[in-house]
């Protein structure tokens, strides 16, 4: 394995008595394994430096809690690593979805999904597509199955569709649907391939939105955990781990915020792009109630299967990494709360029970509270912490008035201003979609964020990849040329080992976006994220990039 070097900035917020604050930065070349083993005395000087400022901090903060403190990496070079450069059992992976990879909308039984009717919708979709065949996995599984094998991963990540199981999202259970995920698991692991099962990636049924809008009633919660329950009775004695949602920060505020995405529910810009919503109190309703069925699923496996089925329980959060625009205490203080409005929002429960002081301060009664019970049944309801993780963007304190006044939503609640560029110069290299800015150093910042707020749980990256257009103007020849790709799945897992073994972060699994281009969502088919090309134009023919090659290399060599 290569040593990973670079610079590590550690910025840390202190606040005594008098809410005076004091800003510590700090600059530190990382020390490498190889540095480690040297006897150099400028080596030994910097790792005393290193020890004496962290012991210094620790005692400072100790009485105001851990959560100030932001560690930035530059500089993690790029390193000849392979699977046998991480620790034995670590779990490698491709990712996928059942609304976008399944097709088969109408078969076997399937009810409606909010999502089979926002992009039926005109507009909604940038290029006019729906998801009614996407690339057939329904159909064509068995193939797909065998390319993963054919690259050496360990495991698949994939949905169960809510709706192909409870076609009216609740009552009759559709045997169809059963025996369809039944045979998929089965054949996953008759070749090897071990299940990661997500519970709800976002394929609500349409049944229970129209029955009593879906995530906005707390009937829901008894609802999804029927379902969660189901899919442990069934599924439980072969499936060992389990998401019980897919992003729910992504589903909160994309479709009942700003109404990019199903149900398209918002108010922002005077209600310019939804017809129905409350971007000011809605998110905060559906966050809540998507915890509490979280929690309500987790309850059950843990009272009922967790004994016999021996599985884990966790949630694949969304989570960019902000870096500070400016060294300003303002600037710093709006990044912690742009990561408390997005990750802190959902894991904050989980872990400590309540939302975060931030949130409760600057939302107020719109916020909901949860009972002695419910925080109860939150705190400590996880196995492990799933991490989807894509870019990295700069944040600012927001001390303008006009977000406030146009969007009245949970941005506006946060204070922060959130951009992937400064002085005209973006962060890093972009991918196709506008938000998507390749800065590999920001997983490792990010993961070693979540080892210090929150203990060092168990991680598992859910999700990390780009995507390329969807052009149609590109040979086949060259688009299966994906050195972009390649470099950038090499430069954020040579991050990742380095906050593994570097920095002590107890990270177990690396799951690739995606196993195939697919349908990506408001995108429709016009961004392509596959390791493996999909030709639209031909029988959904799958084809290997360049990437594919590379992770057949990395998991079968050294």
């Amino acid at each position: 394995m290569g040593d990973c070097g670079g610079e590590m900035v550690v910025v840390s917020i202190i606040e005594d008595s008098g809410n005076n604050h004091d800003i510590l930065i700090l600059r530190l070349p990382t020390i490498t394994a190889s540095q480690r083993q040297s006897s150099s005395s400028s080596t030994t000087e910097v790792a005393t430096v290193s020890a004496r400022w962290f012991t210094t901090v620790t005692r400072k903060m100790a009485t105001v809690g851990a959560f100030g403190m932001m560690l930035f990496f530059h500089g993690c070079s790029s390193a000849e690593i392979n699977r046998k450069s991480f620790p034995n059992g670590f779990v490698f992976g491709t990712a996928s979805s059942a609304y976008q990879y399944e097709g088969a909308v109408k078969e076997d039984g399937r009810g409606p999904a909010i999502w089979d009717k926002f992009a039926h919708t005109f507009g909604k979709v940038t290029d006019f597509s729906n998801a009614d065949v996407a690339v057939d996995q329904y159909h064509l599984y068995e193939g797909d199955i065998q390319l993963m094998k054919d690259m050496g991963m360990d495991a698949y990540r994939f949905s169960i569709s809510w709706p192909r199981i409870f076609p009216n999202g609740s009552g009759a259970i559709n045997q169809a649907g059963i025996d369809h995920y039944n045979t998929l698991i089965n054949s996953l692991l008759a070749h090897g391939i071990e299940p990661y099962v997500t519970l709800y990636h976002w394929d609500l049924p349409e049944a229970l939105a129209d029955r009593y809008n879906g995530w906005l009633d707390p009937r829901i919660i008894k609802d999804f955990a029927t379902y969660a329950e189901t899919c442990f009775e069934k599924f439980g004695d072969r499936v060992k781990n389990w998401m019980t949602f897919n992003e729910p920060h992504t589903f909160t505020v994309q479709g009942y915020d700003v109404g990019l995405q199903a149900p398209g529910r918002c108010s922002i810009l005077l209600r310019l792009f939804c017809r129905a919503g409350n971007s000011a109190t809605e998110p905060y309703i559906v966050a809540h109630n998507v915890l509490l069925s979280h929690a309500a699923a987790f309850d059950v496996y843990k009272r009922k299967y967790k004994s016999k089925q021996n599985g884990r329980i966790g949630v694949a959060f969304d989570v960019m990494w902000y870096v500070p625009g400016s060294n300003k205490t303002e600037d710093i203080d709006a990044t912690q709360r742009a990561q408390d409005f997005q990750l802190g929002w959902f894991l904050d429960p989980i872990m400590f029970g309540d939302y975060p002081s931030s949130m409760r301060t600057r939302v107020g009664d719109r916020l909901p509270r949860f009972s002695k019970l419910q925080s109860y049944l939150l705190k400590g309801s996880i196995d492990f912490v799933g991490i989807n993780h894509y870019t990295t963007w700069y944040a600012w304190h927001n001390s303008t008035s006009i977000i406030g006044t146009l969007l009245n939503d949970s941005l506006a609640d946060s204070g922060s201003l959130t951009l992937p560029w400064k002085d005209g110069k973006a962060m890093g290299d972009r991918a196709n979609s506008i938000w998507l800015y390749i800065v590999p150093e920001g997983l490792r910042s990010l993961l070693n964020y979540v080892k210090n707020k929150y203990g060092n749980p168990l991680v598992i990256i859910t999700e990390n990849g780009m995507d390329d257009a969807n052009s149609p103007f590109i040979s086949l020849k060259n688009a299966l040329k994906d050195e972009k790709r390649v470099k950038y799945h090499n430069d954020y897992l040579t991050n990742l080992l380095a906050a593994i073994k570097e920095d002590g972060c107890n990270v177990k699994g690396y799951f690739a976006w995606s196993l195939l281009d697919n349908w990506e969502w408001a995108a429709g088919y016009s961004s392509r994220f596959g390791l493996y090309f999909v030709d639209y134009n031909d029988k959904l023919k799958r084809y290997a990039k360049d990437s594919a090659i590379w992770f057949k290399n990395f998991l079968t060599s050294g």
